[in-house]
């Protein structure tokens, strides 16, 4: 059975995650329509910013985490969300560079998968 606690941690880490969802696709949109820059890097470039972010809001509100080594912390948080970036940019290779999906849909896809990775993770290393 599944503990409320851990449920309770996950929607609030969904919630942040929705919060870096916008600063995601905010960002991906804007270099990548916009600027016009390579989707995969506007992709990473939007990932990233939007882990950074998540990971002070996971850290206060999430986790409530009052560990006082925030660098070593972060730098856990960081190499987790990098390996989910290349599950990102993999699943959106496969997904839109292959099989032709619509970009977009490619990424929401990738988003779902790598939030399940990054919270499983960070429960359990990061913010342990």
């Amino acid at each position: 059975m599944v503990d409320s606690l851990l449920i309770t941690k996950f929607l609030k880490f969904c919630v942040v995650g929705s919060s870096g969802m916008i600063i995601d696709f905010g960002i991906t949109w804007l270099l990548k329509e916009r600027v016009k820059i390579n989707k995969y890097i506007a992709n990473s470039t939007g990932f990233v910013l939007a882990a950074t972010s998540n990971y002070f809001f996971n850290r206060l509100w999430t986790f409530e985490s009052r560990d006082i080594h925030i660098a070593e912390q972060y730098s856990l948080f960081v190499i987790i969300a990098i390996i989910g970036l290349g599950i990102n940019n993999f699943i959106i290779y496969i997904l839109h560079g292959r099989l032709k999906y619509n970009f977009y849909l490619s990424k929401l896809f990738a988003i779902v998968i790598v939030t399940i990775w990054n919270f499983l993770l960070n429960f359990l290393i990061t913010f342990r």
